[in-house]
């Protein structure tokens, strides 16, 4: 009754969860172009998410798993299904997402899998390894399938879960619930560190399904991470918060009637690539100056990865800001002595230099 209560007075004094104002990127989080200047080591259009075992690169890419070789890509599998998530575990096998509502662990080379398709899974959209040979699995939203996120976040979708899948039994346990929209965990002592995107926020759910907020009201909707050498994480975002959004989500009536009679490509709601139709929600003055995208427009899209200590303190972060084009990163991984990263609106996979990484963070 309280939660409700205080609830409604948020939303009907504008303050708390009801408040349409967007925290600054500042501090660890202050904007620089690095992304911009990260080499492109390959366009892959429907590359998906990214993985590693240490001393290779695994792509996610439409319905296929790629290994980087060199400069080339070897095939290792190919599904009859988009892949969502994709993790190596520690054994060596791969662990896919097939479509968000599957998941399959394979040996590459090896001809049978395991497929796990319990627990009702439907926007399967992140894998890692889990303690005791487990999995763990961000699954979005139980009700709506992994491409309609942007209608999750108009509905106001409080439906997302971690899962720990054990693929000898095949079984998938549900660690905590409730969430809005999940997307993203990793591994953190006995506890889970877990992205909940709609709320802004990183939380830890311990070993008995409890929750608390660890890296909270930040300016951008945080997505997949990965584990850092030298202890901590790296926490990628797939976009930034903008007060036209905020302000959208609590207009229910506008809302509603946006989603029955728009085309869901020229909605008001997050994007991982922006300005390819004068048609966007957003043109004219506040974007453009002389014709020039002003940096601190209010960003339709946007590009960023950050560096999170042992204890998830923000250390330092990387930026593609609003004028830029290496948007909507939602995988950052190590391999030896570069950072990979994935930006998925312009389908690129974007190679930097650790050293050179910490040089300029000043790290």
């Amino acid at each position: 009754m309280i939660p409700a209560l205080r609830d409604f007075a948020h939303r009907f004094l504008g303050r708390g969860e009801g408040a349409i104002t967007v925290p600054p990127f500042d501090g660890a989080l202050k904007p620089n172009q690095t992304l911009e200047h990260a080499e492109i080591v390959a366009t892959l259009a429907g590359a998906e998410d990214l993985a590693t075992d240490g001393t290779s690169l695994y792509v996610a890419d439409g319905n296929a798993v790629l290994r980087l070789d060199g400069a080339a890509f070897v095939p290792v599998r190919q599904f009859d299904q988009p892949l969502t998530a994709l993790c190596i575990l520690p054994d060596g096998r791969v662990a896919v997402a097939l479509a968000g509502r599957e998941v399959r662990v394979f040996a590459p080379g090896a001809g049978s899998d395991i497929a796990i398709s319990g627990a009702g899974m439907t926007a399967v959209n992140a894998l890692a390894p889990g303690r005791g040979g487990a999995i763990l699995a961000t699954d979005g939203s139980t009700d709506r399938p992994y491409a309609e996120w942007g209608r999750d976040l108009l509905s106001h979708g409080r439906s997302g879960r971690l899962l720990s899948i054990d693929p000898a039994s095949r079984q998938a346990d549900v660690l905590a619930s409730g969430l809005r929209y999940a997307f993203g965990a990793a591994s953190s002592g006995d506890a889970t560190l877990v992205s909940e995107s709609w709320r802004h926020r990183l939380i830890e759910v311990s070993s008995d399904g409890s929750t608390k907020p660890v890296f909270d009201h930040l300016p951008v909707y945080p997505s997949r991470l990965s584990p850092a050498a030298g202890g901590g994480f790296w926490l990628t975002a797939f976009t930034a918060r903008t007060q036209l959004i905020e302000f959208v989500l609590r207009e229910t009536a506008y809302r509603r009637r946006m989603m029955a009679e728009i085309d869901p490509e020229f909605w008001i709601v997050p994007r991982l690539s922006a300005g390819h139709s004068f048609r966007e929600p957003m043109q004219g003055a506040h974007l453009k100056t002389m014709g020039i995208i002003k940096p601190w427009a209010p960003p339709r899209a946007y590009g960023l990865v950050v560096r999170l200590g042992p204890q998830y303190a923000p250390l330092y972060s990387l930026h593609s800001r609003v004028d830029g084009s290496n948007h909507g990163v939602v995988a950052a991984v190590e391999v030896a002595d570069s950072l990979y990263v994935l930006a998925k609106g312009p389908g690129r996979l974007l190679r930097l230099k650790l050293s050179d990484i910490r040089g300029e963070a000043g790290a």
